[in-house]
């Protein structure tokens, strides 16, 4: 008992699931070994998942990523293949370094163990970072699409103490000092995730297991061998190029290095240097002797033409930042510092601010701006400028540009606002909207037509204004065509590159990025975009991107979703850089002073499990080379297993030895299934598709991706902040693996979020207990029970209930449907069970259709709850072998109209139960208005009941359903139009018998009810008699009809026998009332 709980039924579960594992230990049953004789499909699966990062304990959104992978396995298993699922631990990468650094300064200023100041928690722990999702007014380039991103990686590199977090693990404060060493962390985290996923239950071969980093030797060759080839190849280049960037850790900060922001790109821009015309004012005096520009970052370039005015924020803050030793630009201190990483500064990566200024500063500046066709423009003030996009100058082009339309338009028109700002006449008045481009539909002044059309009034009406936007913006690139300038009558699109490079040829602007998004590392600062000089893969490039569409397009991928988001990566994806200077990994293997990134070195690895075992000898360290030595693998030897290379004549590796390991890789490769989070389409995955189509022949390429969304517990969202959040290994200790694994199964498929509920997981554990129970009261009770092949109808409904839990279940398998499965396999079959008993009654349950259902749902459970059902196998069952590797359950054909009969019947029952109910109430009712109704006794009691069927419509209703049945099209599920179907039944035989609009009345409603059933259920619906006898399926359920409904006498009787109606006396009533149709008796209930 804790806290007034017992937890013996969970306990038993635990018990039951370390007897099993021991089981599966003993008997070695997750070895996987190949063959020499080439796999045909199905022989073997081979399926893996993207190694965790240990810098802590697995939770459960890596279990539930996980157990669809592990599903898919066992179910293959089962099913008979030969099954390879592995499992490493990833450790490259700067997380691990950062927090044993962070550490170590958290010691050495506050003492070991460290005395920290007094701070609350709410100052003490950041709260998880978020991804902004919208765009906040800026200008999107209209060439590049957008897309949301569904999470922002909860990798928070907040205040909290390190050392806090560290105790938080269970660690005591003699252990945590340890992690100052980062190599301590590879020691310490990789065997507790061995160890917690081997208590989940993991079928996992774990002789192929591994750690990267140098500290793996084998592992470590095999990086340096892939980063070479890919060069020899050309796919790995050293150039100057933007990429996001830590300024704190100094090196390029990629998607798994980022706490919030990830797939963040670096965003182009054309930086317009709009020169301060002199004298200057007071304000900017000190700048005298130099060029100074306002720079405005822009995405159409080729607008400049138009500018009438630049804009500024009135009340934000600015600077004159030192460019070289003329040039001085005015801007946002944040742009200054993305510049100073891009060469941009005096000083590199250190801007120098040689004067702090307001938008109100700035103000009145009159400034030459490249191609304005006004000679001089003034610098006026705009509300929604924003100040954390771009430089917080902008360039203004009412011609095309609904918002500085409308901005001009109210300086124009409101003298009052003009005054507000100290914006004299002079700086707004003359200018007009410059025409510059033709669009199709809104001429060559689009900005001020749209703004028009929707009767925008002002800047502030910022929907309209987005609206406006959304119409001309996109348009005026891909349709719009230049009136002006040296490209006129050139298409927009094909003219703004051409303007571009002639403005930064003429130094009239410079080139400019920032993250698209705001982008925080892992240590806790804001990431910048620099341009820097490092290796990079050439994702992208037009002859590889081909390749990787090829091998998509070959994928199951099992959602359009996750093909369509594939589909857009490979669309924008290009040159990822590789290289780092901070953290854990492989070096360069010829330039070693540079680190392969962490998305780089896990793109091909799972090629090197095939072979891991034969290298490390079961050792996850590769510190075990009794096998092989590191220093033997030579490019020429891992050239030779997986790249089809000659045989290396000089290496001293045994020959079988290396036969062996082409054996293995040949056979189990390709890859048959990766499952994934989402989130890794944008890079990890598609690294790996591009990886493959340069490194192996097509036939090794991967065959199948299983992407899904993320997972929240009880309907909110996981966090270690909130407390709403636990560790695989907390889950195991709380509900069992199995249960754990049942409300993972149970939590949802698709890329949607799924949802973990704790409700579930306990249900679970009393329902996987209590079939326990009654599975060993039934085998204790087993002499009792009927023996013999199925002979009742109940016996043939559960075998076929059997038959249609076996061959549902499997499909929904194989669709990797494992929700559907669980609900099909064991939801469903349950309550067939359930009914089989009820409805079985004095005659007892039959003793070979019971151990076949035990046999069944063993089975079909087996790859969710693994020792539940290993357990029930041998101990119960008292079966040879291990159910994992049982085989699937055979089944026969599923009888779909003994189901249907079934459920006719059942809701026949359920529906005469209402209707008895309803008459026994209305029997009871006092004469008078609140009178007491008279207590039961064997005068009103009801204990007849007499059943009348009509098998088969006739007559009106007939004609109805053969017209429906004509005009009912079985591919569509729909029928053609009313009028149509109205038609035919006013030349029909009934619509000629009489008044037609009174036919209507008669036969709309049931014309209307039919088609909504047709539409719903298919074109049987539409029969004039069900395909069984509902007189037989009645008469053969009389005595389990009698027992639902507490009667002592039943009769089934034909409605079109006038001596059977002439029986229901009085009641024959509610006979005409509730007249008898195919599918739906009518009961009447008697004294």
């Amino acid at each position: 008992m804790e806290g007034g709980r017992s937890f013996a039924r969970r306990d038993r579960l635990l018990e039951i699931e370390a007897k099993v594992r021991s089981w599966w230990e003993e008997g070695d049953v997750f070895r996987a070994e190949s063959r020499e004789e080439p796999p045909k499909p199905g022989d073997k699966f081979f399926g893996n998942f993207p190694y965790p990062y240990m810098n802590g304990y697995l939770h459960l959104g890596h279990a539930f990523s996980l157990s669809k992978l592990e599903f898919a396995a066992a179910y293959h298993r089962l099913r008979g293949a030969n099954v390879l699922l592995p499992f490493a631990f990833h450790c490259t990468g700067m997380p691990i370094k950062a927090s044993a650094d962070k550490l170590a300064r958290e010691i050495q200023r506050f003492g070991d163990p460290p005395a920290f100041p007094n701070v609350s928690v709410e100052q003490n722990v950041s709260k998880e970072p978020e991804l902004e999702e919208s765009n906040g007014g800026e200008q999107v380039a209209p060439d590049k699409f957008k897309s949301k991103k569904s999470k922002a990686a909860a990798k928070s590199g907040g205040d909290k103490f390190q050392w806090e977090i560290m105790r938080s693990y269970g660690l005591s404060d003699g252990e945590i000092s340890k992690f100052q060493d980062p190599y301590h962390w590879l020691n310490f985290f990789p065997p507790l995730a061995q160890e917690d996923l081997k208590a989940f239950g993991l079928g996992c071969d774990w002789r192929r297991s591994f750690i990267t980093t140098d500290m793996n030797p084998f592992y470590d060759s095999f990086v340096k061998w892939q980063m070479r080839k890919l060069k020899e190849m050309g796919k790995i280049v050293k150039d100057m190029r933007y990429t996001i960037y830590s300024p704190l850790d100094g090196q390029p900060c990629a998607d798994h290095d980022r706490a919030s922001g990830e797939g963040v790109q670096p965003q182009e821009y054309t930086l317009i240097k709009m020169e301060v015309v002199p004298p200057f004012p007071p304000q900017l005096r000190s700048l005298e002797g130099r060029r100074v520009f306002l720079a405005a970052a822009t995405l159409r370039p080729e607008t400049m033409y138009g500018q009438t005015n630049s804009w500024v924020l009135p009340d934000g803050k600015y600077g004159a930042f030192e460019i070289n030793e003329t040039d001085v630009f005015i801007l946002t201190e944040r742009a200054a510092l993305n510049l100073a990483y891009q060469k941009l500064s005096r000083f590199p990566e250190k801007p120098t601010s040689l004067l702090g200024l307001t938008g109100h500063d700035l103000i009145g500046l009159p400034v030459k701006s490249p191609l304005a066709f006004n000679e001089i423009i003034y610098c006026l003030p705009m509300l929604t400028v924003l100040t954390d996009k771009g430089t917080g100058i902008v360039t203004s082009v009412p011609s095309d540009s609904p918002d500085d339309y409308m901005a001009l338009h109210d300086l124009k028109s409101k003298p009052a606002l003009r005054a507000k700002f100290g914006v004299k006449d002079a700086w707004v008045l003359p200018f007009e909207v410059i025409p510059i481009i033709d669009i199709p539909e809104f001429g060559d002044k689009s900005a001020e037509k749209v703004c028009i059309d929707l009767k925008i009034k002002s800047q502030n009406e910022k929907e309209k204004l987005a609206e406006a936007k959304r119409l001309t913006y996109l348009r005026g690139f891909t349709e719009g065509t230049m009136l002006v300038g040296e490209y006129a009558g050139m298409r927009v699109q094909e003219a703004k590159p051409l303007i571009r490079s002639k403005l930064l040829e003429i130094n009239e602007a410079v080139m400019y990025s920032e993250p698209e998004k705001k982008v925080m590392s892992r240590s806790g600062d804001e990431c910048v975009v620099a341009l820097t000089d490092q290796w990079y893969i050439t994702y992208g490039e037009q002859e590889w991107r081909e390749k990787a569409e090829e091998c998509l397009s070959n994928m199951k991928l099992y959602s359009d979703e996750t093909r369509h988001g594939f589909e857009h990566t490979l669309s924008w994806l290009n040159q990822w850089a590789c290289s780092r200077s901070f953290g854990l990994g492989t070096r360069i293997p010829w330039d070693e002073q540079f680190l392969v990134e962490s998305l780089s070195d896990s793109t091909f690895y799972m090629a090197y499990y095939t072979i891991a075992h034969l290298l490390q000898n079961e050792d996850m360290y590769g510190f075990d080379s009794s096998l092989v030595k590191p220093e033997q693998m030579t490019d020429d030897v891992w050239n030779f297993v997986f790249c089809k290379g000659p045989h290396p004549e000089s290496s001293d590796i045994p020959q079988s030895l290396l036969s062996k390991m082409k054996q293995e890789f040949e056979y189990w490769y390709p890859f048959d299934l990766r499952v994934s989070g989402k989130d890794l389409i944008q890079n990890h995955l598609t690294f790996c598709i591009y990886n493959h189509t340069t490194l192996v022949d097509r036939h090794h390429w991967p065959r199948g991706f299983r992407c899904n969304g993320h997972i929240m517990l009880n309907s909110e969202k996981m966090s270690k902040s909130t407390g709403n959040f636990r560790t695989l290994r907390q889950a195991i200790e709380e509900f069992s693996a199995d249960a754990t694994r049942f409300s993972l199964a149970d939590a949802g498929d698709g890329m949607d979020d799924a949802n973990f509920v704790f409700e579930t997981a306990n249900a679970a554990i009393l329902r996987l207990t209590k079939e326990i129970s009654w599975m060993e009261e039934v085998l204790a009770a087993e002499s009792s029970l009927r023996i013999g092949p199925p002979s009742t109808y109940a016996d043939r409904v559960f075998d076929n209930e059997i038959n249609i839990a076996v061959t549902l279940t499997e499909q929904h398998f194989k669709e990797y449907m494992f929700r559907e499965a669980l609900k099909v396999g064991f939801y469903d079959l349950q309550a067939a069970r359930d009914e089989y008993r009820f409805s079985c009654g004095v005659g007892g349950m039959n003793r070979d259709l019971l151990w076949r259902f035990m046999d069944a749902q063993t089975r079909l459970i087996a790859p969710i709850c693994p020792h539940y059902a290993e357990y029930v196998w041998k101990e119960l069952l008292k079966k040879d072998g291990f159910v994992v590797n049982a085989g699937w359950p055979i089944a026969n054909l599923p009888d779909l109209t003994l189901k249907r009969a079934n459920k006719y019947l059942q809701d026949s029952i359920v529906t005469m139960r209402k209707l008895l109910q309803k008459q026994v109430s209305g029997s009871k009712k006092g004469n008078k208005k609140g009178g007491q109704a008279p207590p039961p006794n064997e005068e009103n009691k009801l204990t007849r009941g007499l059943i009348y069927a009509n098998e088969q419509y006739d007559g009106w209703k007939e004609e109805c359903l053969k017209i429906l049945q004509r005009k009912f099209d079985t591919n569509t599920h729909s029928f053609a139009a009313d009028k149509d179907i109205l038609e035919e039944l006013q030349k029909s035989t009934v619509g000629q018998a009489a008044n037609f609009k009174e036919i209507l009345k008669t036969c709309m409603p049931f014309l209307r009810f039919k088609k909504d059933e047709a539409v719903s259920v298919g074109a049987h619906a539409l029969d004039l008699k069900l395909p069984f006898g509902e007189m037989e399926v009645l008469q053969e359920n009389l005595e389990l009809i009698k027992r639902q409904l507490g009667l002592e006498h039943l009769e089934i009787l034909y409605a079109s026998d006038e001596n059977a109606v002439r029986r229901a006396g009085e009641q024959v009533k509610l006979l005409n009332q509730n007249p008898p149709s195919p599918g739906n008796p009518t009961a009447i209930f008697l004294n």
